[in-house]
């Protein structure tokens, strides 16, 4: 390039040949892409034009030929945070330009940036929300301590990694085995494992809240039962619908979690919680019973004494569990010793659990163990990626209408599920990120979509058996109860646990020796854990209960005992609505709409009927 050929206009603007504007247009677009890409990398408000306007102000150019206009602009832009490395950047790349071309691009390059930045910075306002920059802001300080919190309590954390690698197995392996029954062998134990381990493990990195787990739910598997069979019934490919569901699901959960929308979930009142807690309750004690019975309905009618074995080995694991994690309420021993019990109890129980079951004089009762394959392969020998376009383009379209039921379903059970872990007794100290815990959950959808493995949502029985595994404990011998004196809250445990389970599939000829009524105890015992501190279930318990013995703060002093009947009854309809509505074959893929009506219900109908009074004295005061 000459520069003789160069012309200066009026305002003092220079212009070159055909290739100088080709070389300039060049320039352009390369100093805009390095500009966009550090600008989003700082923050929405730090903004595409503030940082081209930088320019303009660094006075004289170094350019030993052109001098850049001294314009001031005001700054009609908030800021949060000022990216100085990408000014100081843009700013060396501008004086580059102009010395090596002899030109001046700071004017048309700042034209461009402006309106580039105008339009960009009102999408992604429109896009993210203030509340998810405000879970960021909360959580990032709290990153690195997450990591290292768990490495300096390596005491607590070793013991607890161990008691939530059994707990978060097995439910892992029993959905995994009941999957493999309601979609005809094409999803199976291998898939779970893999799923629950990748995704639980990824959710650790991602996540804001790090003490919430994500699994396998009964509800899950519902709705995946339900997309099964409508797509048998239609004759149509089973995971291509499948991954579009997903994909289109993933999509709703990230728009949802960066627009801020878990602020909604305050509308999800106490209500809400107790009925879907005890329908999560309610499933796992379901699935136990049904395993169960299956023994009795296959065996001899004349010889039932495998049912009865089977039955035995699982009650003595669920209460032989119960009273492992209950014993550090006890009086005997010291602290140390009962925190111990507590920690590696259950872990002890099913591995007691199994190696009973290969004595000889067991044996013989062939209690039924886990089916699992010798090797690592997906069922039905498929192939890891599905063939997404494999189904029209309008039935990829239609793929969105299940999307949006999944999606419901996905974002109460996430955001009860944190919620609980959020509670203030259990004295968390670094704060929540409901919209971060979205996202997350979005990402990991659409990548298991991806792949056909198991969708895995936040699990409230996992994620408060963490809370409880990292909990330092003391006896309060004045209120004579147990109270909490620190939570090590941490990403360490969740993450090895996880990887652990993803490790599992190499260990699959090992798991064939679990029986699998010890899965089945371990249901049993999930399912009555749930049900500790849900004051629904208490009050129908305390429905027929002696006035006077009832504490001076009971719902029935305040609102008398027919109208704390009427309450109750109408989350016993709630419950007996929602479950009718997953059992039925014909309803299954619609039951998540019908958890978004307990909302309704309660906002809207429940005011009606109870005074703000009375539903404070039931616990469930109006947001």
């Amino acid at each position: 390039m000459t520069y003789n050929t160069m012309r200066k206009t009026d305002n003092g603007t220079i212009y070159g040949t055909s290739a100088d504007k080709n070389r300039k247009l060049l320039a352009t677009i390369g100093c805009i892409l390095i500009v966009g890409c550090n600008s989003f990398s700082t923050g929405r408000t730090a903004t595409l034009s503030q940082l081209a306007l930088h320019s303009s102000h660094r006075g004289v150019s170094t350019s030993p030929r052109i001098h850049g206009p001294q314009t001031k602009f005001p700054k009609t832009y908030r800021t949060r945070e000022r990216s100085s490395s990408s000014e100081l950047h843009l700013t060396r790349y501008l004086d580059n330009l102009d010395y090596l071309s002899g030109m001046n691009y700071t004017e048309p390059i700042k034209a461009i940036v402006e309106k580039v930045a105008n339009k960009s910075t009102k999408v992604v306002n429109r896009v993210v929300a203030d509340e998810f920059f405000d879970d960021v802001d909360r959580r990032k300080k709290h990153y690195v301590s997450d990591w290292t919190d768990g490495v300096k309590n390596l005491r607590q954390t070793i013991p607890a990694i161990l008691f939530l690698y059994f707990a978060c197995l097995a439910p892992v392996v029993s959905f995994g085995t009941i999957a493999t029954e309601i979609t005809d062998g094409s999803i199976g134990v291998v898939e779970f494992l893999l799923s629950s381990g990748i995704s639980g493990s990824a959710y650790a990195i991602l996540c804001g809240q790090p003490m919430a787990f994500i699994a396998p739910t009964g509800l899950t598997l519902a709705f995946i039962s339900g997309l099964f069979r409508f797509c048998t019934v239609q004759n149509i490919p089973f995971f291509p619908i499948y991954g579009w569901v997903g994909l289109w699901t993933s999509l709703f959960m990230v728009s949802l979690g960066l627009g801020g929308s878990s602020k909604l979930i305050r509308y999800c009142t106490r209500f809400t919680d107790e009925v879907f807690n005890g329908l999560l309750s309610l499933n796992f004690i379901y699935e136990a019973v049904v395993s169960l019975k299956r023994n009795f309905m296959v065996a001899d009618p004349m010889n039932l004494t495998m049912p009865f074995v089977s039955l035995a080995m699982a009650l003595g694991t669920c209460w032989g569990t119960m009273q492992s994690v209950a014993f550090e309420t006890t009086r005997f021993f010291n602290q140390k010793v009962r925190t111990a019990l507590k920690d590696f109890g259950p872990v002890t129980i099913f591995v007691a659990m199994s190696l009973l079951n290969q004595l000889p004089s067991v044996k013989k009762f062939a209690v039924p163990t886990l089916q699992v394959p010798g090797t690592f392969q997906l069922a039905g020998g498929r192939n890891f990626l599905v063939p997404l376009l494999s189904v029209p383009l309008k039935m990829r379209l239609l793929c969105a209408f299940p999307a949006v039921l999944l999606t419901s379903l996905f974002f109460m059970d996430q955001n009860i599920s944190v919620r609980v872990v959020n509670n203030s007794r259990n004295k968390l100290k670094k704060g929540s990120a409901y919209n971060i815990d979205m996202v997350a959950l979005g990402l990991i959808t659409g990548a298991l979509s991806f792949v056909g493995l198991p969708w895995m949502c936040g699990a409230t029985v996992q994620s408060m058996n963490h809370v409880r595994a990292m909990t330092e404990t003391r006896f309060n011998e004045e209120k004579e109860d147990i109270e909490v004196v620190k939570v090590t809250e941490t990403r360490l445990t969740g993450f090895v646990v996880h990887v652990m389970l993803a490790s599992t599939i190499r260990l699959l000829p090992l798991l064939s020796f679990l029986p699998i009524p010890v899965v089945s105890g371990v249901f049993l015992f999930l399912g009555r854990k749930l049900m500790t501190g849900n004051s629904f279930l208490v009050r129908i318990k305390d429905s027929i209960a002696e006035t006077s013995r009832l504490a001076a703060d009971h719902p029935i002093r305040v609102l008398g005992r027919r109208k704390m009947n009427a309450f109750t009854a109408v989350q016993m309809f709630c419950l007996m609505g929602l479950w009718g509505f997953k059992a039925c074959s014909a309803t299954a893929i619609f039951f998540p709409s019908v958890i978004g009506m307990l909302m309704v219900i309660r906002s809207f109908v429940l005011p009606k009927f109870f005074t703000e009074r009375e539903l404070k004295a039931l616990g469930d005061e109006t947001p």
